[in-house]
């Protein structure tokens, strides 16, 4: 079985939970109008599943390979369809209509952005890295170097690259050596080794723009003296077209668990005399701008963890209702199909509800990142901006988790089938892997989470969240029938357990930090559970409505609402278990000496 792009579930939460219609009047927002949406996302649904979709299976059985003299060839396949995606203008749907893109808002990009994912991940990090490239030379890139890039790389015919790690500077950017020396022409001469560029050689595009951080010989130490640079593979000439080869290449690429088809590339500059890069924004502000690119491509790992849980629940619906085994629990005469089975209901559910919660949660977090930036109303922006700050390492790091479980829960469906590469099954598993690590690990999400998005405001925003949870909790109680009922009783305790925490990080965050530390990533699953719990009853609500007025199909409304009351049954009733384990858990985590382990 391939792909098929959800495009039911994608618009009843655009429409329900996230606000389409409201950020359709905004300025700048109003080309994004239902039936404009609906047919964009059926065109790009058609793309990802006849074009892309394919590609999946086969680019990790033949992954991108290097060859001497620094060129990469990228799975088969791969490089035509890039060339159709550019083309069709899928790389610019969010970006800048002066530059070439559609202009559209970033609640439209986001089920593109999934689809596209779920269709294939390592065709998809391309674009997610060139999106980054994207947003930082719109708001940090001069003029000269907007007119040189942009159009090019919305346009698909060029592609961007992130390039902070080095080979003893993971996390810690604060370690980083590579050296940037000013020329008497403005620009700078960089030297220097950086792993881990995912796409940073390839033959899928004309040119690469490579976003190097690195630092000047008079640079502070630290953080505080980290410059940006632009380092593209080929210089331009000056009438625009493509120049002489940079000097900046790939040494090797690296042997993966999964995303095969993705080059992960060794890029090594200046091995002859300095690569040409040109300064983004000041000198020591690096980091600063990085972060732009970091933050958008955190909530697109976070909707790469969606897109491959959604894929693996297609292919373990799939596998359920043809793989005949043993007799149905009530007495059937002979085998049935193990879909018949209660626990692989269960863990088809389990996969489901995840899934639709994660994605619900991701989307009402892109429609408030348009409110942020689209609404008339200054206090009004400032409070959706806080909002979707709040929720972005949410996004990456429960989601990610999230697929991780999703992907492995897929196997297990299969049973031993789901262990042979041949299904296809435990590329999703391996693909996922990846998700909770690049793009800054789920401790770090949950230290950005603590730190910055609870303790640093007292938890404001993290209590205005919980008082619109306990909102929804009111309307299920109002609507009332036991579904609703039940969401409702399970939400309230959830909503309880998650302020007791907060309200912990708060009161320790000074006075024992490590504590609340260790109790970090706990938070951040439970913020997670509950936050998406609560998209959960939205939405059971809004399918109540539906079903009230006698509207639309019966059988997805009566879904949403089963699947809204298994998520409240079997993951709502976690939080109070991890309450307990941050709020009172911490000295245990630490309990043991170095010597100990």
């Amino acid at each position: 079985m391939s792909y098929k792009a959800p495009l039911k579930d994608m618009l009843f939460v655009m429409n329900e939970l996230a606000g389409l219609a409201d950020i359709n009047l905004l300025p700048g927002c109003n080309d994004a109008t239902p039936e404009t949406v609906k047919a964009i996302l059926e065109e790009n649904g058609r793309f990802c599943t006849e074009v892309v979709a394919p590609l999946n299976h086969e680019g990790d059985k033949q992954p991108s390979f290097w060859h001497d003299g620094g060129q990469v060839t990228t799975s088969k396949g791969f490089r035509e369809a890039f060339k159709a995606f550019g083309a069709a203008g899928w790389q610019g749907v969010q970006h800048a209509s002066e530059f070439g893109g559609q202009g559209l808002p970033k609640l439209v990009a986001t089920p593109c952005i999934e689809m596209l994912n779920s269709a294939s991940l390592a065709f998809a990090l391309c674009p997610l890295l060139t999106d980054g490239v994207i947003e930082a030379l719109l708001t940090a890139g001069t003029e000269e170097q907007k007119a040189a890039y942009l159009e090019k790389l919305i346009g698909g015919e060029w592609t961007g690259t992130m390039n902070l790690t080095e080979p003893q500077a993971g996390s810690d950017l604060a370690l980083v050596q590579t050296r940037a020396v000013r020329q008497a022409d403005g620009s700078y001469k960089l030297s220097g080794t950086k792993i881990f560029i995912t796409y940073g050689e390839h033959d899928m595009a004309d040119n690469i723009v490579h976003l190097v951080l690195a630092r000047t010989p008079d640079a502070p130490q630290g953080v505080k003296g980290i410059s940006l640079f632009v380092v593209p593979k080929f210089l331009s000439n000056p009438d625009g077209s493509l120049g002489q080869r940079n000097d900046v290449i790939c040494v090797s690429l690296e042997h993966k668990l999964g995303i095969k088809a993705s080059p992960t590339a060794v890029l090594q500059f200046g091995d002859r005399g300095g690569a040409v890069g040109t300064l983004i924004g000041e000198e020591n502000r690096g980091l600063e701008y990085m972060f732009i690119m970091m933050n958008a491509a955190r909530f697109a790992v976070g909707l790469q963890g969606i897109s491959i849980a959604e894929r693996a629940y297609q292919k373990a619906v799939a596998y359920a209702k043809e793989r005949v085994q043993s007799r149905d629990l009530s007495g059937s005469a002979g085998p049935v199909t193990i879909i018949h089975q209660p626990d692989v209901r269960r863990m088809l559910m389990s996969m489901r509800a995840q899934t639709e919660a994660a994605r619900a949660l991701a989307y009402v977090a892109a429609g408030a990142f348009d409110l942020a930036h689209h609404e008339n109303d200054a206090e009004l922006r400032q409070q959706h901006q806080a909002f979707y700050e709040y929720l972005v390492p949410i996004v990456k790091g429960w989601s990610t988790e999230m697929a991780i479980d999703v992907t492995s829960t897929g196997i297990q469906v299969h049973g031993g089938m789901g262990y042979i590469e041949e299904t296809g099954a435990a590329q999703y598993y391996r693909d996922a892997r990846i998700l909770t690590i690049y793009e800054g690990t789920t401790a770090i999400q949950a230290n950005d989470l603590v730190g910055r998005k609870t303790g640093r405001d007292g938890g404001d925003v993290a209590y205005e969240i919980i008082r619109q949870v306990r909102g929804t909790v009111a309307a299920l109680f109002t609507a009332g029938g036991d579904d609703l009922s039940a969401i409702a009783e399970r939400l309230e305790m959830a909503a309880e357990a998650l302020e007791e925490v907060v309200a912990y990080v708060v009161a320790n965050l000074n006075s024992d930090i490590k504590a609340v530390f260790a109790g970090s990533v706990p938070y951040l699953k439970l913020a997670g559970i509950v936050l998406g719990g609560w998209q959960m009853g939205r939405a059971a609500l809004a399918a109540q409505r539906q079903l009230q007025a006698g509207g639309g199909d019966r059988d997805f409304y009566e879904a949403k609402i089963g699947t809204a009351r298994f998520f409240a049954d079997h993951f709502l009733t976690q939080a109070e278990a991890y309450r307990l384990a941050i709020v009172e858990g911490g000295d245990s985590v630490l309990a043991l000496r170095e010597d100990q382990f």
